[in-house]
């Protein structure tokens, strides 16, 4: 991750299992089955297709359909270090979507491999992977594999019944159910060697996740997948550290974005982001309310001749409003995970003694 543009509080993110990996968690800054009976295989077809626009589901179903293009992903590093996540196949040649997390620790020199759901273990190669969103695609070389379908066209709606299917603690095809508990969450993320960043936007869920599941999908009633599984928010231990299993907040990261993500990795390797080419830290809220407001950053940088720079921000400005939201990490990362290269993003500044707008236009991050 860029030194720029990366907010300034520190979090972990969450989800392989393994030794020499911490299960990564710790995060915010973080049905029941209907039974229908009909006297035809059609009536029976239409009953499923009504429980499925409730929110509703027979879990063994879902699971039977979805769990053939669910994998375990087995993880090597250099230094020795081994861990598992979980992934979905996408295509029946072998593409597989991750979390970033769970196969970052093989990026130099290590190794990864996926476990199939037919016991099958195939070596895998890197796609690409995105810190800036958690995912990352892998490929292993096969053909005819069962695949799971992107629910991207039609978000998730609170209260609906949804399935997390992975392998938590290495217990490969385990699956658990739950509801979707809010929708839009940000979370800050950090650990490893990619720093912290703000996850935009992402599924909250009541349902049992554990590390291990990250990188597995989040499956509604139509069996089609609506999040990637990447975090987990846990209750301290009494020495102040994080536990390590679910406490029924998980979080997923919506299937639009895994769609456009994946769909830039495997096309060219890499996905884009926008940047405002400044870095920035938090001003404490009492300093803030000098500035009229609660929430306001402190701009310590400019990129020569980035998008900040050319639109008149200075280092030394306090930035008050982002996109007209008050200015945090949050509504920093989330500009950041929405925004596209060209966008233009209004920043209103505290310098001397009185508020200036600005428009920045966003540029590719470097």
């Amino acid at each position: 991750m860029s030194q720029f543009d990366s907010p300034q509080r520190p979090a972990r993110p969450a989800g392989s299992y393994g030794e020499g990996r911490r299960p990564l968690a710790g995060l915010i800054a973080l049905a029941a089955a209907v039974g229908l009976l009909a006297g035809s295989v059609g009536g029976v077809v239409v009953a499923r297709h009504e429980a499925a626009k409730l929110g509703l589901c027979n879990v063994s179903d879902v699971s039977s359909a979805v769990l053939p293009a669910v994998v375990t992903v087995l993880v090597s590093g250099a230094n020795g270090a081994s861990g598992s996540g979980s992934g979905a196949i996408l295509t029946s040649d072998g593409t597989i979507v991750t979390n970033h997390h769970v196969i970052e620790s093989a990026l130099r020199g290590g190794e990864v491999s996926v476990l199939l759901n037919n016991g099958e273990t195939k070596p895998s190669t890197l796609v690409g992977t995105d810190a800036a969103t958690d995912l990352a695609v892998i490929k292993v070389e096969a053909s005819g594999l069962p695949t799971v379908a992107l629910n991207d066209d039609a978000g998730p709606r609170v209260g609906q019944q949804v399935i997390a299917m992975g392998a938590p603690l290495g217990l490969v095809g385990t699956v658990t159910s739950g509801i979707v508990s809010a929708l839009d969450r940000d979370i800050i993320a950090g650990g490893g060697d990619s720093g912290m960043t703000v996850l935009a936007g992402n599924i909250q869920t009541d349902t049992a996740i554990n590390p291990g599941n990250s990188g597995g999908p989040l499956v509604d009633c139509d069996r089609r997948v609506v999040g990637v599984n990447t975090a987990i928010s846990t209750v301290p231990n009494a020495d102040g550290t994080a536990s390590g299993g679910s406490v029924g907040i998980g979080f997923a990261v919506p299937a639009h974005t895994v769609r456009r993500i994946t769909d830039e990795l495997i096309a060219v390797g890499r996905a884009t982001h926008p940047y405002f080419g400044m870095s920035v830290a938090e001003i404490p809220p009492a300093l803030a309310a000098r500035f009229g407001v609660q929430s306001a950053l402190y701009v310590q940088a400019v990129v020569p001749g980035g998008p900040a720079e050319r639109a008149g921000v200075v280092a030394g400005d306090a930035i008050v409003t982002i996109a007209g939201q008050p200015a945090t990490s949050f509504s920093l990362g989330r500009v950041r995970a929405r925004a596209s290269a060209g966008d233009t993003v209004v920043v209103e500044v505290w310098r001397a003694g009185e508020r200036v707008s600005f428009g920045v236009v966003l540029a590719e991050r470097p």
